[in-house]
């Protein structure tokens, strides 16, 4: 039984929560404006993400509160300079933007509210984020307002200038290691996510023909009721079906494959799974393909 949900039929704070508890995890724009006095602002969104490379463009949207309609003082500062920061949020910080998304006055200035500190950028009038890992300097190509009631957004689209990236949170190579850079996710209502330590995974596919496909695999393997549906399109997601000299060259150097004990297709479907699950999917393709079709007739798991 599935629920449907129509636009209208419900409150919107209520289709508001079900579209945030979905459309998850969502990365968190955390922005930095000046008014035109020079007057500082800092506040979260997560209705955010990145939308081109070449150029490098970020979008946001700063919504029309729902209860009372009115609009963010970031909306105000961006229509009037066309100039922001958008940094990061790392889960060292994540309390310190949550404060940020307090509906203070006008005059107070989140940095400080925040304890968090301004640095200045090189290209525009807002502030860096001193404790985020990355700062981008944006001037803003264009405002594009979706509705005028309640919750209604604003995209806010940005040309990105330059980054500031905190070389603690680069790997060896040179690149951004997720576990390094630590950062948190929005999802509904209070949840939020952190994508660093298991939580991030690995999971290497070629965006190129050929694979090996759906059709491509046999049918004992496309029926197993062990391996999941994951499992299986990993599988599917290979490059090609080894030959009978690299199903050879993997029994030889995996001996313990040859031994009476892995003729249970039950046990060969297990150790399959523990493969792929352990980024080996090509060694558990050879052990179905040898152990598995061998003895496929007895049964289908």
């Amino acid at each position: 039984m599935k629920k449907i949900i129509t636009p209208g039929s419900i409150p919107t704070a209520k289709l508001h929560q079900y579209l945030l508890g979905s459309v998850a995890p969502r990365p968190i724009a955390f922005v930095s404006t000046k008014d035109r006095n020079g007057h500082s602002n800092l506040a979260p969104y997560s209705f955010f993400n990145a939308y081109s490379s070449n150029p490098p463009v970020l979008v946001f949207s700063s919504n029309r509160r729902v209860l009372d309609n009115t609009t963010k003082d970031t909306l105000h500062n961006i229509a009037d300079t066309k100039e922001c920061v958008v940094s990061v949020v790392n889960h060292a910080i994540v309390r310190q933007m949550m404060l940020c998304s307090v509906d203070f006055d006008h005059s107070v200035n989140e940095f400080e509210a925040s304890n968090l500190h301004e640095d200045p950028a090189v290209n525009v009038a807002p502030s860096l984020i001193r404790e985020s890992p990355v700062n981008m300097e944006c001037r803003v190509r264009d405002i594009i307002h979706l509705g005028e009631e309640g919750g209604a957004g604003h995209l806010i689209i940005c040309d990105v200038l330059c980054m500031h990236i905190d070389e603690s949170v680069l790997d060896e190579e040179g690149n951004i290691d997720p576990h390094k850079i630590d950062l948190m996710g929005r999802m509904g209502k209070a949840y939020y996510v952190r994508a660093s330590g298991s939580a991030v995974l690995s999971m290497p596919q070629s965006q190129s023909l050929p694979i090996i496909g759906y059709e491509g695999l046999p049918e004992f393997i496309k029926q197993s009721k062990l391996l999941t549906a994951n499992d299986i399109a990993t599988l599917c997601g290979l490059k090609k079906m080894p030959d009978l000299s690299e199903i050879a060259n993997f029994l030889v150097q995996n001996q313990q494959y040859s031994e009476s004990t892995w003729n249970d297709l039950q046990k060969v479907f297990e150790e399959a799974q523990r493969l792929i699950q352990t980024g080996k999917s090509q060694d558990a393709l050879m052990l179905l393909l040898n152990k598995g079709g061998k003895i496929q007739e007895r049964h289908i798991l």
